[in-house]
């Protein structure tokens, strides 16, 4: 079992769909975590009411700083993808270490202000590129590639704008 951590800056609502959507599409080969630089204390009400309406895991889903992942008792990560927006100018968290790093950004629906059901739809957005790239990431077929390779892969993950990246 693989070890992930999705990083955000606030660890409420991104990251957290990750963690959800990890643990319903990875079980048994994944073991997902979020966590943020600057956590805001608690999930998204949008975040979790939408993964609800999915029946996604949100049972243990908490906003917390990945300082919980940083210390010598906390599970080692094979895994860690950053998932805030660079274009929007949000500052991604750096994760130190030796894990597999990439960039898997996202726009912050949580930053939409206009009607409901626009908000409604960016959360939606959200969930569906998150959804595609860990679904892609679920069905690589890491134990025939070397480090280098899975490198690639979830580079390239995170670049393809045909699910809806920068």
């Amino acid at each position: 079992m693989k070890n992930v951590l999705f990083l955000c800056t606030h660890n409420s609502t991104r990251s957290i769909i990750a963690e959800s959507l990890l643990r319903a599409l990875g079980a048994g080969k994944f073991k997902a975590f979020s966590a943020g630089s600057q956590p805001v204390g608690q999930p998204s009400d949008e975040a979790i009411a939408l993964l609800t309406r999915l029946n996604l895991p949100t049972d243990e889903l908490r906003s917390k700083s990945w300082d919980e992942y940083a210390g010598p008792d906390a599970p080692k990560m094979d895994f860690v993808f950053t998932v805030c927006d660079q274009v929007a100018g949000e500052a991604c968290p750096i994760w130190p270490g030796q894990p597999i790093t990439a960039h898997w950004g996202v726009a912050d629906p949580s930053l939409v202000v206009s009607s409901e059901a626009e908000r409604g739809i960016a959360f939606h957005d959200t969930l569906r590129m998150l959804r595609n790239r860990i679904d892609i990431f679920c069905n690589l077929p890491l134990e025939k590639l070397d480090e280098v390779a899975i490198q690639h892969e979830v580079d390239t993950i995170g670049k393809n704008t045909d699910l809806g990246v920068e």
